[in-house]
């Protein structure tokens, strides 16, 4: 059964932890059919466009 050698040092062991943390910054993409701002692969909330088809009715 392995066993450490060596006790891991707090610095090595908050780096490791580290990574899970990390913050990967939402992509937003431009609407193809209106230009607004949008997530991508949803429905755009300004016209409801989405892959060249209206799939949410908007009543402004």
């Amino acid at each position: 059964m392995a066993v450490p050698k060596r006790k891991t040092t707090p610095s090595k062991r908050d780096m490791r932890r580290a990574q899970n943390e990390k913050i990967i910054p939402t992509q937003y993409i431009n609407c193809p059919n209106c230009g607004e701002v949008m997530l991508p692969h949803r429905a755009c909330g300004a016209c409801g466009f989405y892959k060249g088809r209206q799939v949410v009715a908007k009543t402004r």
